[in-house]
C-alpha cells in the first residue's frame, strides 16, 4: 500500500523525512509578476520586490487539478491545508478528495483543515508522519491527527506590518495603517474565525514578553516549539532564549518562512507553532 502525506506551501515545509511527501504551491502575484511558492522560489528577492511595489498584489490557492496531481498513484493520502477561512485551499483539496475516491474505488484521502499556517502545520505534518511510521490504519491516523490538532498544538504570530493582510481583506486597512504609523507590533493567535490579535506592543522587548505570556495562556508547558521568522532571525533567537530561560528542557527550532507566509507575515514577522 502506497501512502503519501501532502500539504500546501503555507506550511513552509519542503521535505518530510521517512515518508513520501509533497508540498503543493500557492501563488503570489502582482500586476507585473507571479511567484510560485516552490523550492525554486527566491523568497528574499520576492520580499524585496514586494516591499517596493505599490500596486495590487494577492495570492491564489492550489486548484483541484493541483491536488489531484499530488494524490495520483497513491492508495492512502493524508493532506493538511492552510486555515480554510483565509484560503480556498481546503475546499479545493476536499473536492479533489471526493473526485479521487470516486474515480479510484478503495483509495482513501483524509483532508485536515489546520485552522492555522506555517509552523503549526509543520507540527501536524510531523505527527502524521509519526503515526504512519507506527503502522496505524487510515481511520486511526485520521482520528488521532484531528485530535492532535484540536487539543495539542497552537499558533502565535507577531507582525511588524499588516499591509498585505489589509490589502487582501484579512484585517481592516485603518488598523494596519495605524500600526505602521505608531510602530506597533501586533501579537495574536489563530482560531476558526481567522486571525485574532491579542496585544498591540511598542517595541521588540514587549512583543516577545507578550508572545511568551500568550503561549502560557494557551497552555504551553515546555513542549516542542517551531519558530518561523520572516528575515528576523535576531528576534527569533531572542524568543528562543526567553523560552529556554523559563523552560530549560524545551525543544525550540528556528526556520525561515517560505513564499506564502513571507507575503502575509512580511519582513520582521514571527510565526510560532507549539505543542500544548
Amino acid at each position: 500500500m502506497k501512502i503519501k502525506i501532502v500539504t500546501d506551501s503555507a506550511s513552509n515545509m519542503l521535505a518530510l523525512d521517512g515518508v513520501d511527501f509533497q508540498s503543493v504551491p500557492l501563488t503570489i502575484s502582482t500586476d507585473e509578476k507571479e511567484f510560485v511558492d516552490t523550492a525554486a522560489l527566491d523568497v528574499e528577492s520576492m520580499a524585496d520586490y514586494l516591499s517596493k511595489y505599490k500596486g495590487k498584489s494577492g495570492t491564489a490557492c492550489p486548484n483541484v487539478g493541483d491536488w489531484l496531481g499530488a494524490f495520483e498513484g497513491y492508495d492512502v493520502i493524508f493532506c493538511v491545508t492552510i486555515i480554510s477561512v483565509l484560503s480556498g485551499s481546503y475546499n479545493a483539496a476536499m473536492t479533489a478528495k471526493q473526485q479521487y475516491e470516486e474515480e479510484n474505488p478503495g483509495k482513501k484521502v483524509f483532508v485536515l483543515d489546520s485552522f492555522s499556517a506555517g509552523p503549526e502545520m509543520k507540527l501536524l505534518l510531523e505527527k502524521c508522519r509519526d503515526l504512519v511510521l507506527e503502522g496505524k490504519d487510515f481511520d486511526t491516523i485520521s482520528k488521532e491527527l484531528q485530535a492532535h490538532k484540536d487539543n495539542h498544538t497552537a499558533l502565535i504570530f507577531c507582525l511588524e506590518s499588516m499591509n498585505n493582510l489589509a490589502n487582501n481583506g484579512r484585517v481592516k486597512p485603518a488598523v494596519a495603517k495605524l500600526a505602521t504609523i505608531l510602530g506597533i507590533r501586533v501579537v495574536g493567535d489563530v482560531n476558526e474565525e481567522g486571525l485574532h490579535p491579542t496585544n498591540k506592543c511598542r517595541g521588540e522587548k514587549k512583543a516577545l514578553v507578550e508572545i511568551v505570556n500568550n503561549m502560557k495562556r494557551i497552555g504551553y508547558k515546555g513542549g516542542r516549539v517551531l519558530i518561523d521568522h520572516c528575515f528576523n532571525e535576531g528576534s527569533a533567537g531572542k524568543l528562543k532564549s526567553a523560552l529556554l530561560a523559563e523552560f530549560p528542557g524545551a525543544d525550540v527550532i528556528l526556520d525561515g518562512t517560505r513564499g506564502l507566509c513571507t507575503f502575509y507575515a512580511e519582513k520582521g514577522g514571527l510565526m510560532i507553532g507549539f505543542e500544548i
